[in-house]
Protein backbone atom coordinates (compact mmCIF):
# COMPACT_ATOMS: atom_id res chain seq x y z
CA UNK A 1 0.00 0.00 0.00
CA UNK A 2 0.98 3.18 -0.87
CA UNK A 3 1.46 6.03 1.78
CA UNK A 4 0.24 9.15 1.46
CA UNK A 5 2.21 12.06 0.51
CA UNK A 6 0.81 15.68 2.55
CA UNK A 7 2.69 18.65 1.77
CA UNK A 8 1.03 21.92 3.73
CA UNK A 9 2.63 25.54 2.40
CA UNK A 10 2.37 27.93 5.27
CA UNK A 11 3.23 31.44 3.96
CA UNK A 12 3.34 34.96 6.40
CA UNK A 13 3.38 37.45 4.73
CA UNK A 14 4.61 40.94 6.00
CA UNK A 15 1.64 43.04 4.52
CA UNK A 16 -1.13 43.56 2.04
CA UNK A 17 1.10 44.51 -0.50
CA UNK A 18 3.14 41.31 0.03
CA UNK A 19 -0.33 39.57 -0.51
CA UNK A 20 -0.62 40.93 -3.83
CA UNK A 21 2.79 41.12 -5.60
CA UNK A 22 4.15 37.72 -3.75
CA UNK A 23 8.06 37.87 -4.31
CA UNK A 24 10.22 35.89 -6.73
CA UNK A 25 11.47 33.92 -3.76
CA UNK A 26 7.75 32.70 -2.95
CA UNK A 27 6.76 31.90 -6.54
CA UNK A 28 10.06 29.46 -7.09
CA UNK A 29 9.63 28.14 -3.62
CA UNK A 30 5.93 27.25 -5.04
CA UNK A 31 7.00 25.74 -7.99
CA UNK A 32 9.52 23.27 -6.02
CA UNK A 33 7.02 22.40 -3.69
CA UNK A 34 4.72 21.66 -6.45
CA UNK A 35 7.30 19.96 -8.78
CA UNK A 36 8.38 17.65 -5.16
CA UNK A 37 4.72 17.12 -4.56
CA UNK A 38 4.47 15.14 -8.37
CA UNK A 39 7.27 13.53 -7.72
CA UNK A 40 6.56 11.93 -4.97
CA UNK A 41 2.69 10.54 -6.34
CA UNK A 42 4.72 9.27 -9.43
CA UNK A 43 6.46 7.53 -7.06
CA UNK A 44 4.22 6.14 -5.19
CA UNK A 45 2.38 5.14 -8.54
CA UNK A 46 5.20 3.48 -9.35
CA UNK A 47 6.06 1.32 -5.95
CA UNK A 48 2.55 0.24 -6.08
CA UNK A 49 2.62 -1.39 -9.54
CA UNK A 50 5.64 -2.73 -8.96
CA UNK A 51 4.39 -4.22 -5.46
CA UNK A 52 1.33 -5.25 -8.07
CA UNK A 53 3.21 -6.94 -10.38
CA UNK A 54 5.84 -8.35 -8.24
CA UNK A 55 3.20 -9.86 -6.32
CA UNK A 56 1.50 -11.50 -9.69
CA UNK A 57 5.38 -13.05 -10.26
CA UNK A 58 5.47 -14.45 -6.79
CA UNK A 59 2.42 -16.65 -7.37
CA UNK A 60 3.47 -18.03 -10.67
CA UNK A 61 6.62 -18.80 -9.57
CA UNK A 62 5.39 -20.46 -6.44
CA UNK A 63 2.49 -22.51 -8.44
CA UNK A 64 5.01 -23.56 -11.41
CA UNK A 65 7.47 -25.10 -8.92
CA UNK A 66 6.06 -25.94 -5.64
CA UNK A 67 7.76 -23.02 -3.70
CA UNK A 68 6.15 -21.84 -0.41
CA UNK A 69 4.43 -18.22 -1.47
CA UNK A 70 4.41 -16.31 2.51
CA UNK A 71 1.85 -13.58 2.47
CA UNK A 72 -0.86 -11.60 4.66
CA UNK A 73 -2.37 -14.62 6.55
CA UNK A 74 -6.32 -14.92 5.92
CA UNK A 75 -6.95 -15.40 9.52
CA UNK A 76 -5.11 -11.63 10.48
CA UNK A 77 -8.28 -10.90 12.32
CA UNK A 78 -7.85 -7.07 13.52
CA UNK A 79 -8.26 -8.54 17.21
CA UNK A 80 -9.45 -11.34 19.08
CA UNK A 81 -12.33 -9.35 20.33
CA UNK A 82 -13.45 -8.39 17.33
CA UNK A 83 -17.49 -7.90 17.00
CA UNK A 84 -19.50 -10.53 15.49
CA UNK A 85 -22.27 -8.75 12.94
CA UNK A 86 -25.92 -10.15 12.71
CA UNK A 87 -27.00 -10.80 9.33
CA UNK A 88 -28.53 -7.82 8.02
CA UNK A 89 -28.96 -5.15 5.16
CA UNK A 90 -25.37 -4.07 5.95
CA UNK A 91 -23.12 -1.99 3.46
CA UNK A 92 -21.69 -4.71 0.93
CA UNK A 93 -23.19 -7.56 2.20
CA UNK A 94 -26.94 -9.91 1.89
CA UNK A 95 -27.31 -11.90 4.17
CA UNK A 96 -27.22 -15.86 2.55
CA UNK A 97 -27.94 -17.56 5.73
CA UNK A 98 -31.09 -20.09 6.05
CA UNK A 99 -32.77 -21.57 9.04
CA UNK A 100 -31.52 -23.44 11.31
CA UNK A 101 -32.34 -27.29 10.72
CA UNK A 102 -32.96 -29.90 13.10
CA UNK A 103 -29.92 -30.14 14.36
CA UNK A 104 -29.16 -26.51 14.37
CA UNK A 105 -27.17 -25.84 11.38
CA UNK A 106 -27.28 -23.48 8.87
CA UNK A 107 -26.40 -23.44 5.22
CA UNK A 108 -24.84 -20.27 3.93
CA UNK A 109 -24.98 -19.38 0.11
CA UNK A 110 -23.55 -16.73 -1.25
CA UNK A 111 -26.03 -14.20 -2.64
CA UNK A 112 -25.68 -13.65 -6.65
CA UNK A 113 -25.91 -10.53 -6.22
CA UNK A 114 -23.74 -9.67 -3.14
CA UNK A 115 -21.17 -7.34 -3.74
CA UNK A 116 -17.39 -8.36 -4.34
CA UNK A 117 -15.28 -9.29 -7.14
CA UNK A 118 -12.25 -8.20 -8.81
CA UNK A 119 -12.71 -4.79 -11.00
CA UNK A 120 -14.25 -4.32 -14.01
CA UNK A 121 -13.78 -6.95 -16.76
CA UNK A 122 -13.91 -10.25 -14.59
CA UNK A 123 -17.25 -12.44 -14.79
CA UNK A 124 -19.51 -12.79 -11.57
CA UNK A 125 -18.10 -15.07 -8.74
CA UNK A 126 -19.58 -18.02 -8.87
CA UNK A 127 -21.27 -18.89 -5.69
CA UNK A 128 -20.38 -21.33 -2.90
CA UNK A 129 -21.57 -22.73 0.18
CA UNK A 130 -20.86 -24.15 3.36
CA UNK A 131 -22.88 -25.19 6.69
CA UNK A 132 -22.22 -23.79 10.50
CA UNK A 133 -23.89 -24.21 14.35
CA UNK A 134 -26.56 -21.92 14.85
CA UNK A 135 -23.79 -19.49 16.81
CA UNK A 136 -22.02 -18.88 13.93
CA UNK A 137 -22.05 -15.31 11.70
CA UNK A 138 -20.78 -12.88 9.44
CA UNK A 139 -17.98 -11.09 9.97
CA UNK A 140 -17.35 -7.53 8.33
CA UNK A 141 -14.42 -7.70 5.23
CA UNK A 142 -12.67 -4.22 5.74
CA UNK A 143 -11.02 -3.20 2.55
CA UNK A 144 -8.07 -3.07 4.92
CA UNK A 145 -8.34 -6.09 5.81
CA UNK A 146 -5.08 -7.90 7.04
CA UNK A 147 -5.66 -10.63 4.34
CA UNK A 148 -6.07 -8.33 1.59
CA UNK A 149 -8.84 -8.23 -1.21
CA UNK A 150 -8.78 -11.43 -2.11
CA UNK A 151 -10.73 -12.40 1.18
CA UNK A 152 -14.71 -12.40 0.27
CA UNK A 153 -16.19 -13.71 3.53
CA UNK A 154 -15.81 -14.37 7.05
CA UNK A 155 -17.81 -16.09 9.78
CA UNK A 156 -16.93 -16.59 13.41
CA UNK A 157 -18.09 -18.00 16.94
CA UNK A 158 -17.02 -16.89 20.23
CA UNK A 159 -17.25 -20.22 21.35
CA UNK A 160 -16.27 -22.75 18.18
CA UNK A 161 -13.33 -20.66 16.40
CA UNK A 162 -13.65 -18.93 13.12
CA UNK A 163 -13.17 -19.36 9.24
CA UNK A 164 -12.69 -17.50 5.80
CA UNK A 165 -13.27 -17.67 2.31
CA UNK A 166 -10.22 -16.56 -0.02
CA UNK A 167 -11.69 -15.98 -3.86
CA UNK A 168 -8.35 -15.73 -6.08
CA UNK A 169 -8.68 -15.00 -10.39
CA UNK A 170 -6.34 -17.37 -11.97
CA UNK A 171 -4.72 -15.37 -13.85
CA UNK A 172 -2.87 -13.62 -11.01
CA UNK A 173 -1.11 -16.65 -11.51
CA UNK A 174 -1.20 -18.50 -14.31
CA UNK A 175 -2.31 -17.96 -18.09
CA UNK A 176 -3.26 -20.93 -19.83
CA UNK A 177 -6.41 -22.17 -17.19
CA UNK A 178 -9.21 -20.08 -18.95
CA UNK A 179 -12.56 -19.63 -17.76
CA UNK A 180 -13.07 -23.18 -16.59
CA UNK A 181 -10.34 -23.47 -14.22
CA UNK A 182 -10.18 -26.96 -12.25
CA UNK A 183 -7.97 -27.51 -9.12
CA UNK A 184 -6.53 -30.18 -11.18
CA UNK A 185 -5.45 -27.87 -13.72
CA UNK A 186 -3.99 -25.56 -11.36
CA UNK A 187 -1.40 -28.25 -9.70
CA UNK A 188 -1.12 -31.04 -7.25
CA UNK A 189 -2.43 -30.89 -3.68
CA UNK A 190 1.02 -30.60 -2.83
CA UNK A 191 1.71 -27.65 -5.31
CA UNK A 192 -1.29 -26.25 -4.01
CA UNK A 193 -0.62 -26.46 -0.51
CA UNK A 194 3.06 -25.12 -1.00
CA UNK A 195 2.20 -22.10 -3.12
CA UNK A 196 -1.77 -21.24 -1.12
CA UNK A 197 -1.13 -22.66 2.56
CA UNK A 198 1.39 -19.62 3.26
CA UNK A 199 -1.74 -16.93 2.28
CA UNK A 200 -3.98 -18.80 5.12
CA UNK A 201 -1.36 -19.47 8.11
CA UNK A 202 1.02 -16.66 6.98
CA UNK A 203 3.82 -18.48 6.91
CA UNK A 204 5.89 -21.70 5.12
CA UNK A 205 4.09 -24.96 5.83
CA UNK A 206 6.69 -27.53 5.06
CA UNK A 207 6.56 -29.55 7.97
CA UNK A 208 2.87 -28.48 9.02
CA UNK A 209 0.93 -30.50 7.08
CA UNK A 210 -0.51 -33.76 8.88
CA UNK A 211 -3.24 -34.92 5.59
CA UNK A 212 -3.96 -34.63 2.53
CA UNK A 213 -6.79 -35.89 0.59
CA UNK A 214 -8.94 -35.02 -2.76
CA UNK A 215 -12.64 -35.29 -2.74
CA UNK A 216 -15.23 -35.19 -5.66
CA UNK A 217 -18.40 -33.86 -5.50
CA UNK A 218 -20.59 -33.38 -8.17
CA UNK A 219 -17.77 -33.51 -10.31
CA UNK A 220 -15.66 -31.18 -8.91
CA UNK A 221 -12.63 -32.04 -7.14
CA UNK A 222 -11.70 -30.55 -3.96
CA UNK A 223 -7.94 -30.49 -1.83
CA UNK A 224 -8.32 -31.12 1.41
CA UNK A 225 -5.63 -30.57 3.66
CA UNK A 226 -5.39 -30.31 8.16
CA UNK A 227 -2.50 -28.51 8.87
CA UNK A 228 -0.60 -27.84 12.28
CA UNK A 229 0.77 -25.18 14.11
CA UNK A 230 -1.59 -23.59 14.21
CA UNK A 231 -4.81 -25.48 14.01
CA UNK A 232 -6.27 -25.03 10.19
CA UNK A 233 -8.59 -26.96 7.78
CA UNK A 234 -8.59 -25.89 3.95
CA UNK A 235 -10.20 -26.87 1.41
CA UNK A 236 -9.15 -26.02 -2.34
CA UNK A 237 -11.18 -25.51 -5.54
CA UNK A 238 -11.75 -23.91 -8.96
CA UNK A 239 -14.73 -23.01 -10.59
CA UNK A 240 -14.73 -20.03 -13.33
CA UNK A 241 -11.71 -18.04 -13.73
CA UNK A 242 -11.01 -18.45 -9.62
CA UNK A 243 -9.44 -20.10 -7.27
CA UNK A 244 -11.23 -20.81 -3.93
CA UNK A 245 -9.78 -21.45 -0.44
CA UNK A 246 -12.12 -22.29 2.28
CA UNK A 247 -10.18 -21.89 5.63
CA UNK A 248 -11.54 -23.18 9.16
CA UNK A 249 -9.30 -22.70 12.27
CA UNK A 250 -9.65 -22.61 16.31
CA UNK A 251 -7.54 -21.79 18.83
CA UNK A 252 -5.73 -24.72 21.03
CA UNK A 253 -9.09 -25.46 23.10
CA UNK A 254 -11.48 -24.25 20.86
CA UNK A 255 -9.77 -27.09 18.43
CA UNK A 256 -9.73 -29.49 21.10
CA UNK A 257 -13.31 -29.37 22.34
CA UNK A 258 -14.99 -28.29 18.65
CA UNK A 259 -13.25 -30.52 16.04
CA UNK A 260 -15.67 -32.43 15.32
CA UNK A 261 -18.00 -29.11 13.94
CA UNK A 262 -15.08 -27.90 12.47
CA UNK A 263 -14.00 -30.52 10.24
CA UNK A 264 -18.02 -30.86 9.45
CA UNK A 265 -17.86 -26.68 8.50
CA UNK A 266 -14.66 -27.58 6.50
CA UNK A 267 -16.14 -30.54 5.18
CA UNK A 268 -19.14 -28.84 3.80
CA UNK A 269 -17.57 -26.58 1.37
CA UNK A 270 -18.85 -26.53 -1.93
CA UNK A 271 -18.98 -24.74 -5.27
CA UNK A 272 -22.54 -24.44 -6.48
Amino acid sequence: MGSIVQSTTCLHWKNSLQFLYPSQNVISQEKTQSRTRTAAISTENLSTKGEETAGMISRRKAIASGVALVSSAAFGFPGDGIAVVKQGLLAGRVPGLSEPNEQGWRTYTRPEDKSGGHGVGWSPIIPYKFSVPEDWDEVPVSIADLGGTEIDLRFASPKEGRLSVIVAPVLRFADDIGDNATIERIGTPEKVINAFGPEVIGENVEGKVLSSEVAEHSGRKYYQFELEPPHVLITATAAGNRLYLFNVTGKGLQWKKHYKDLKRIADSFRVV
